[in-house]
């Protein structure tokens, strides 16, 4: 009786002192949320309750940290107790192919598995590749590593291809669910989009992951994101701090410790849409606008900057990065971005010290190694991110905080072209009276922007498709409309990239496509012809019916692209890239015109984006076109296709 009693009064002294008070935190963090979704963000106490909301999540985390290990225990035969501390799906390069691994990092050993076939009713298992003791891992540096074995890169025109066949498959699964189908059909419809989220998975990650046993053999994984990198190396070098033993496994060990990794994983899944239930957030998708503020918390000065990384078809990508800010321990960038979201659910921001030494070049992809400083992440929550203010939140990372601001343009609102309401700028007004009024041929802001990424971006990676500066743009946007003196001056100090979001913002914020509304169904009708014959002459043909200050326009920045692709090599940028860039942008119907085209606003790869797509890329791949043979043509061809 007395020792039940003492029993009770232990069990209870556990739950008065330990669970309890981190249940009380659980609810007031609850409490913490509900109220903050609630608080004008104007409101004197809204950053008070943001720092108490951050305070409390991350007192959530440490203890989630402390408790997580312990559940993912295995016990060796010796006895001994061996912790799996993470796992993940990545690509290895394993004899010149790309492969999908499941690796499992414990607290002495980093194992790379596959998941072996099995006939249906049988119980799954991991085959293991090949094993690490940490005692034996290292990380090869720059200028150790070897250049990584010849694998072929995906074509990025595949790559997109296939971001095209996933949403068009996603919008059929939807019709059949609203239309009460066929279970099997929708199945069967599932199964197809796996396969080819599947093959984007194992085709996209470019970005090199080198590992080495001190034995001997070295290991090769392609990774999507520098983050996941990081996070990789952060884990390990982390473990590696302990005293750490080298070994070798008896083949029961290895066997128990294979046996041990289905039960113990903590990523189930590939991470695909398809694999998401039913009732998960499918993201957002429109555009974020970041504004990224400052950084505090460096220990000594050096030359800093940050980039910022979206999740988008089950992977992250990066797309945006400010300058970098010399010699200081408190930079302030106060830059601001625009990023296209496409199910997006998380943002991401990495700090680097920027490194100016050559001698330290990756020789995977011949990039000078820049040092990851801090990084942290967000997830992109609906109900907070969709509202017409601005929210100002802080990550902190690694003992430095980076203040950042952001708001959500939902797509149907940001696909909206709005003619200008004073005719005197060239942003919003019409192409004709734009060219009239300058007595030109082109556009002069289509003139100078091509010119000068033709003199100094040519070659910048990403060209088109890493985000500029939002305030540099919106200045550059101001003397364009301005027709300032000092256009030229401006132009040769402002980032590239600035100077190539102006002109996809001029080309987006036209009152009318420069495609035209009037051409817009037969332009779609025209691409999805199957004869290349009849194709030819109906596209030709609607360039030919094109007004002049649109045609002269859209071929010579037909011809600057292609310029462009031409250093596909060095800038990343292929033509297909270009026509997924500028494809939308040239075609979008105006606002009136687009409600009979646009479906679903999340449904970014909708039917006419792809066509839209398509329609540039047509032009893009042809041989030059000429605008005085094809007014010189007269041969007329019906637009009835």
């Amino acid at each position: 009786m007395e020792i039940l009693l003492i029993v009770r009064f232990c069990c209870n002294c556990t739950y008065a002192l330990l669970y309890k008070p981190i249940d009380r935190v659980t609810r007031s963090t609850l409490v913490l949320h509900d109220l903050l979704k609630h608080t004008p963000v104007d409101h004197p106490d809204y950053p008070l309750l943001q720092d108490a909301l951050r305070i409390s999540q991350n007192f959530l985390s440490s203890i989630n940290e402390d408790i997580d290990p312990r559940r993912t225990a295995v016990t060796t035969p010796k006895g001994e107790t061996r912790q799996l501390v993470k796992d993940g799906f990545l690509v290895e390069v394993s004899e010149g192919s790309r492969k999908l691994r499941h690796v499992f990092l414990f607290t002495d050993v980093l194992l790379c598995a596959k998941l072996k076939k099995t006939s249906a009713g049988k119980h799954q298992q991991y085959d293991c590749k090949w094993y690490i003791p940490l005692a034996d891992l290292v990380f090869p540096s720059p200028e150790e590593s070897e250049a990584s074995p010849q694998v072929h890169p995906f074509p990025d025109h595949e790559l997109e291809d296939m971001k095209m066949k996933i949403s068009a498959l996603k919008s059929e699964i939807q019709k059949e669910k609203a239309n009460k189908g066929q279970s099997r059909a929708i199945e069967r419809l599932k199964k197809k989009m796996f396969e080819n989220e599947f093959l984007l998975l194992l085709n996209s990650p470019t970005i090199p992951f080198r590992i080495h046993n001190r034995n001997g053999k070295s290991y090769l994984f392609l990774l999507s994101s520098d983050y996941e990198r990081s996070e990789w190396r952060e884990a390990i070098q982390k473990l590696q701090k302990k005293d750490l033993q080298a070994f070798v496994l008896s083949s029961v060990e290895l066997q128990v410790l294979t046996g041990s990794c289905f039960k113990l994983r903590t990523v189930h899944n590939i991470p695909v849409t398809s694999n998401k239930d039913d009732d998960e957030s499918p993201g957002l998708y429109g555009f974020l606008h970041v504004i990224v503020h400052s950084a505090k918390g460096f220990k000594q000065s050096a030359n800093l900057y940050c980039t910022l990384e979206v999740d988008s078809f089950g992977y992250f990508v990066s797309k945006a990065k400010t300058r970098v800010f010399r010699d200081t321990t408190e930079p302030k960038w106060d830059e601001e971005f625009e990023i296209e979201l496409e199910g997006s659910q998380s943002l991401r921001i990495l700090c680097y010290e920027k490194c100016y030494d050559k001698t330290k070049v990756n020789k995977d992809n011949n990039e000078i190694v820049d040092k990851i400083m801090g990084k942290g992440q967000i997830q992109l929550d609906p109900q907070t991110v969709e509202t017409k203010n601005w929210h100002t939140d802080v990550i902190e990372m690694n003992g430095i905080k980076v203040e950042f601001s952001m708001k959500f343009t939902s797509r149907d609102m940001s696909l909206k072209r709005t003619p200008s309401k004073k005719q005197t700028g060239v942003f919003g007004v019409k192409i004709s009276v734009v060219t009239k009024r300058e007595r030109s041929k082109v556009p002069y802001i289509v003139r100078q922007c091509v010119e000068e990424v033709e003199k100094r971006g040519i070659e910048e990676v990403g060209i088109y498709r890493i985000s500029g500066v939002a305030t540099d743009i919106q200045a550059l946007k101001a003397v364009f409309d301005a027709n300032n003196k000092d256009i030229l001056l401006m132009l040769s100090d402002m980032d590239i990239n600035a100077i190539a979001g102006t002109l996809k913002l001029y080309f987006r914020e036209l009152p009318e496509p420069l495609l035209t509304d009037r051409l817009y169904p037969a332009f779609m009708e025209g691409i999805a012809l199957s004869d290349p014959a009849a194709k030819e002459n109906c596209m030709m043909h609607l360039l030919r019916s094109l007004p002049d200050p649109n045609l002269i326009t859209f071929l010579f920045l037909l011809e600057h692209l292609k310029r462009v692709a031409e250093k596909e090599p060095i800038n990343k940028m292929s033509l297909h890239n270009l026509a997924t860039v500028f494809g939308p942008t040239l075609l979008r119907p105006s606002e009136v015109e687009s409600k009979a085209h646009l479906t679903s606003a999340a449904d970014i790869w909708s039917h006419d984006v792809m066509a839209q797509v398509q329609v540039l890329l047509y032009y893009l791949q042809h041989p030059p076109i000429s605008f005085a043979e094809l007014k010189r043509n007269t041969l007329y061809f019906s637009t009835d296709v």
